[in-house]
């Protein structure tokens, strides 16, 4: 009797234990949608790890990259990844959190130095290059507690002197034109929503890379679209930064006057808390000097719904799509901020000088800087490696170096017999008159109008095919493209934010907000109040969700 007394009695105990305790609800993360505030707040259980994270991204890469679809993104997978997640776990579990991308796993485009990886800049000539140190933003990543997945894959040299830049004659950009993703260091990257067409620009690796979930997000340069190209033929989400707002110390230049730096993710949250974390002042790059007032900690702020109400966005029609899939998408997109509550402001028109001037400004003004700044960057490098330019040229148009990329090797030699010296007259002329004075001339855009920010589509049409024949840069056909060189020209900020997908092929097309300069906190209030109405992002067939990429917790 009395055994079941206490039978009884333990079992009244258990119950109300049962009763009364905190029902603790199941819950999921799915890696391939996740922001990085929500991995946060799953690591903040105890019961998701950095390392958690960073396994399975890991086995996205081996899954995708070099099997499966081959999207060949990356050159290098950072093998001591899992274990530098596993410290910034125990210095978790210890009480220390860096900040908001403690555990977050993250890559980086191949022409950020790294310390304790090679640094290519996608060129075979630079294969197993290992800097001295990081760079500038890769210690402010670290710092901040972000675990650095892999390396990724690039135009070679960010385009540079190698893409004939605005040649018309068709035997010349056929001779010196690579594939889009292509580089002899990497070979050519696939884009995951069609693995026959490219990535994109110079961070095309980037851009297929987070559109494929690799990593939670990714660093890209822009200096003539870089980051904004790949962003949108990859259905991505992309921020151009204004020129000073993040440093370039530590990144393979191209052409320091226009040369940028900014955040590449699925997501415009993401892009926000990038943002904090790169934007800053650095003594070694003096354009940081002007940003330095401007840069904000955090960005995330500026995350609201409604931003877009009662602003004024400007809409210059020749710039709203070469092709029809692209004009729909881009007619639809113009009435959602409508219904959003902004007023669109149409037609927004450029003066003809402006438009003209832009090619011709670009193509010196890289072609020379180049020549000079790759001399100075590789003058840093180890003994083995080249030392200028003219090294570059020689050693890729030698038989013995069986350098990979025939297309570069003519478009160096073509680019350096066209630039000039950065002390030539014309040139400091270039540089110090014209681009002013052509930042000036969109300014003058904007107030003229009294617009908050211009809206179009990021690119003229979808991604075109690795195989496509390239067409002259004054080709009928490269018609309607969107402002282009122009944001690095006049150094503005433009953010890009997915918008569709067309109907016949299945392509992302994105939507760009372009603003003035600093005005970074209102373009990511645009972006993010039109991204959260839309919700166009889309996986990429080739890469679906694994069962790894569901962490339940």
């Amino acid at each position: 009797m009395r055994g079941m007394q206490a039978k009884m009695c333990k079992t009244i105990v258990v119950g109300l234990v049962l009763l009364f305790a905190p029902v603790v609800q199941a819950a999921e993360l799915n890696i391939t949608t996740a922001t990085i505030p929500e991995e946060q707040a799953a690591m903040a259980t105890g019961r998701v790890s950095s390392q958690k994270l960073t396994e399975a991204f890991l086995k996205r890469i081996a899954a995708y990259d070099k099997k499966g679809p081959a999207i060949n993104a990356v050159i290098m997978v950072n093998p001591n990844a899992v274990k530098e997640a596993r410290a910034l776990d125990a210095e978790r579990r210890a009480g220390k959190i860096r900040g908001p991308l403690h555990g977050i796993p993250i890559l980086l485009k191949d022409n950020y130095e790294t310390h304790d990886m090679p640094t290519t800049a996608g060129s075979q000539l630079l294969k197993g290059s290992v800097p001295a140190a990081d760079g500038f933003v890769v210690k402010r990543l670290r710092d901040a507690g972000a675990v650095i997945v892999a390396k990724v894959n690039m135009n070679e040299f960010a385009g540079s002197g190698g893409m004939v830049n605005g040649a018309k004659d068709p035997e010349v950009v056929k001779k010196g034109r690579a594939p889009a993703g292509f580089s002899s260091m990497g070979g050519q990257t696939h884009n995951p929503h069609d693995t026959s067409r490219v990535p994109s620009s110079s961070s095309g690796g980037t851009g297929a890379s987070i559109a494929a979930g690799f990593a939670q997000f990714g660093t890209g340069t822009d200096t003539g679209g870089s980051i904004r190209g790949p962003s949108s033929v990859n259905g991505i989400a992309g921020l151009k930064t204004t020129w000073g707002l993040v440093s370039r110390a530590g990144i393979v230049p191209l052409a320091l006057s226009l040369d940028t730096a900014g955040p590449i993710a699925r997501n415009v949250t993401d892009l926000a808390v990038a943002l904090g974390v790169m934007a800053g002042r650095d003594p070694a790059d003096a354009a940081t000097e002007l940003g330095a007032s401007h840069a904000e900690a955090d960005y995330t702020k500026y995350l609201k719904a409604g931003s877009l109400k009662g602003v004024r966005i400007g809409i210059t029609p020749e710039f709203m799509g070469g092709n029809d899939q692209v004009k729909k998408i881009s007619a639809d997109a113009v009435a959602q901020l409508k219904k959003l509550g902004a007023e669109i402001v149409e037609p927004v028109v450029f003066p003809e000088y402006l438009l003209a001037a832009r090619g011709g400004i670009y193509e010196l003004l890289v072609n020379s800087e180049f020549k000079a700044q790759i001399t100075d960057y590789l003058k840093t490098t180890k003994p083995e490696y080249p030392k200028s330019f003219d090294d570059l040229v020689r050693l890729a148009n030698d038989p013995n170096t069986h350098y990979a990329s025939p297309e570069k090797a003519f478009a160096l030699r073509y680019s350096g017999e066209r630039a000039l010296a950065i002390t030539d007259p014309q040139f400091l002329v270039l540089r110090d008159q014209m681009l002013p004075t052509f930042k000036a001339g969109i300014a003058a855009v904007f107030a003229d109008n009294k617009i908050d920010a211009l809206f179009f589509p990021t690119n003229a049409r979808p991604a075109n095919q690795i195989a496509e024949v390239p067409k002259p840069f004054n080709d009928a056909s490269n018609a309607g493209a969107s402002p282009g060189n122009m944001t690095n020209e006049s150094g503005f900020p433009e953010i890009v934010v997915p918008a569709g997908m067309t109907s016949d092929e299945n392509l992302p097309v994105t939507m760009s907000f372009l603003g003035t300069p600093w005005s970074e906190p209102k373009l990511i209030g645009f972006a993010y109040d039109f991204e959260q109405a839309t919700k166009a992002i889309r996986t990429p067939k080739h890469t679906p969700t694994l069962p790894s990429d569901i962490i339940k917790y």
